[in-house]
This record gives structure tokens, sequence and C-alpha cells, in this order.
């Protein structure tokens, strides 16, 4: 079985790590030894125990077809990407400077924003495209709203992130009476 090139060293961990596939390895492993360890196991017959993933593998067929297959998450070149970056950069100058077409030296016209915003919103998992998009959402004359379409990997990321980021402040806790000693207690709001 040949791994396509497209899957990197964080790729195939993070693969790895989600689907609960039992291949021993060590963050300094490269690529290859990664590579050679996942070809490895395909020798063994093995089951697929996280069922509920966001790479929707349910078995070995599914892994296999899907490491085959181009990373689905890069499908830019160094080039395309350079490009799309230049796209965000020239959106945002223009959001920046308070939606106003003519101190943008890059657009002349409303049509070209819209043209350049609904090819880069299919690139949402690059944190610029879904910058751009919020940025353009916010513009009050609004006609069209820009939903960056990202991948089910990415939404997952972006959800761990918000809740690690999560602050609680108020927190209630009820004790019995057995839990103090037996002796009453009082509530008190402040």
């Amino acid at each position: 079985m040949l791994i396509h090139k497209s899957h990197s060293k964080t790729d195939l961990i993070y693969l790895i790590n989600e689907l609960n596939i039992p291949v021993i390895f060590s963050h300094s492993d490269n690529k290859k030894s990664l590579h050679d360890k996942l070809k490895e196991i395909f020798k063994n017959s093995f089951e697929i125990k996280n069922k509920d993933n966001v790479y929707k593998i349910q078995n070995d067929i599914d892994l296999k077809s899907y490491l085959i297959n181009q990373n689905p998450k890069k499908s830019l070149s160094v080039k395309e990407k350079n490009d799309l970056m230049s796209l965000c950069k020239n959106i945002i100058f223009y959001c920046k400077n308070n939606y106003d077409i003519e101190k943008s030296p890059y657009y002349d016209t409303e049509q070209q924003i819209k043209d350049d915003m609904d090819y880069i919103k299919q690139f949402g998992d690059i944190p610029s495209v879904r910058r751009c998009c919020r940025l353009m959402n916010l513009q009050l004359p609004q006609k069209n709203h820009y939903v960056p379409l990202i991948s089910p990997q990415m939404k997952k990321k972006l959800s761990e992130k918000v809740s690690c980021s999560q602050v609680i402040y108020n927190k209630l806790k009820i004790k019995t009476m057995a839990d103090n000693g037996g002796k009453p207690f009082i509530v008190k709001f402040d």
C-alpha cells in the first residue's frame, strides 16, 4: 500500500489519535517511519475503535482509501495559497478602510470583491479566509452573507479551542449536613 504524499506527519498523527489506531509512535518519528508503521498495521486485521470520528471512517477499507487518495485538506499548492493570501490581504484592506471602494487600490467595482469572496470562502480552514468572511459580514449595507466552508476536523478543533478558553465564574456547590459534619449551614447570595 502506498500512502499519498499529501498526508503530512501531523495529519497522520492526528488521524492515528482520532481513530485510536493501534500504532505505537513517538513525536520524534518522521513521516516515513509513520508510513511504515501504518503499512505494517494493515498486514494484520484490526478494528477502528472510534466509529464516531470526524473523518467518517468506519473500517480498515475506508482508512486505506483515505490514505491512498490525496489529503482533502491539502488541496492548495504553495503558489495557489500565496495567491489566496494576497486576495485576503486585499479584502481585509478594503474592510479596514471602512468598506470604501475608492480607498482600495486593488478593486474598482463591488463585483470584483464579490467574485473574490466567492472564490476564497471555499477555503475556510485557513484563518485569514475566516477573518475576511467575518469582516465582510460586518458590512452594514450587506446583501450577501459569506459563510466559509470549514472541514469537520477544523470545526472540531475550533470548538475545542472555544471550550478551552471559556471561563466559569459562578459555581454552586451544595453540601449536605453529613458533608458539613452534621452542622446546619446558611446559603447567602451576594
